[in-house]
């Protein structure tokens, strides 16, 4: 018999991805400039889940559920082009109290590894939490998938 599904529970190992034209930062946070509008998720084996949400519903959902960003804030890698041609860069934080204002994303941080630049030019912030409930939708979508699996079976 199939073990079950790790996402059954409406739980799984995500990343999401957050693109933007610009950084600034200052006083413990950063903001990101010319956000893409929709942030991108996905997971690793067995389910390889791909999708993406308004960043508008991600921040939305910063406090919702068990595990929630809120309770547990998540670790993230911001890598970004230098404002020179030097090659890509990367900062570790901890981000908490995310603020979405239009095309403008701004977070309080903690760095962990690396240098924050007050600037940078364009980047992506890949926050890595554990274990995240997937949005509603998503967690149809998922149940939908497995129901069809099971019924192949």
């Amino acid at each position: 018999m199939p073990s079950e599904p790790a996402t059954s529970s409406g739980e799984f190992e995500a990343l999401f991805v957050q693109s933007a034209q610009a950084t600034t930062s200052g006083d413990d946070a950063f903001t990101l400039h010319g956000l893409a509008p929709s942030t991108l998720m996905f997971s690793d084996r067995p389910e390889r889940i791909v999708g993406h949400l308004s960043t508008a519903q991600f921040v939305d959902g910063w406090g919702h559920g068990e595990n929630s960003f809120l309770v547990d804030p998540p670790n993230a890698v911001l890598s970004f082009l230098p404002a020179s041609d030097e090659s890509p860069e990367d900062v570790v934080v901890t981000l908490t109290n995310p603020s979405l204002d239009g095309e403008d994303l701004t977070y309080n941080v903690s760095v962990l590894d690396g240098e924050l630049p007050d600037t940078t030019g364009p980047c992506s912030l890949f926050i890595d939490p554990i274990g995240r409930p997937l949005s509603p939708v998503s967690v149809m979508g998922v149940r939908r998938r497995s129901r069809r699996r099971a019924r192949r079976l």
